[in-house]
């Protein structure tokens, strides 16, 4: 039976800083997906100053973890400023997006209704 790896772009058997793997780079929203399955998304973004992610909603409840600066977070009309340490989930199906209010990083986690 073939070892099947779940997560990629990531080494393994390794101490990592999750902030160091995802650069900042001017004017954009950088992201590494780490895993990407039918029940779950892990992704590593880093966003410039003023840079956003539009609002949306998923299929699943979303783990924002807060690496490095401070990030605006809007979920169903409220507004959050979530800061490096911090987390919030955005649930399901309610409309969210975010902005960079100074840049930062984060570390997405997206657990899939599974029927």
């Amino acid at each position: 039976m073939t070892n099947v790896e779940l997560m990629k772009n990531i080494e393994f058997s390794k101490a990592l800083v999750l902030q160091d793997l995802v650069n900042y780079e001017e004017k954009q929203v950088i992201s590494r997906t780490i895993a990407q399955l039918p029940f779950v998304n892990i992704t590593l973004f880093s966003l410039d100053k003023g840079e956003g992610i539009s609002t949306h909603t998923t299929s699943g409840d979303a783990l924002v973890q807060i690496l490095d600066g401070e990030a605006e977070i809007t979920i169903g009309g409220k507004t959050l400023v979530v800061k490096a340490g911090e987390a919030v989930v955005m649930p399901s199906d309610i409309p969210h997006g975010l902005e960079a209010r100074e840049r930062f990083k984060m570390l997405l986690t997206v657990i899939k209704k599974t029927t």
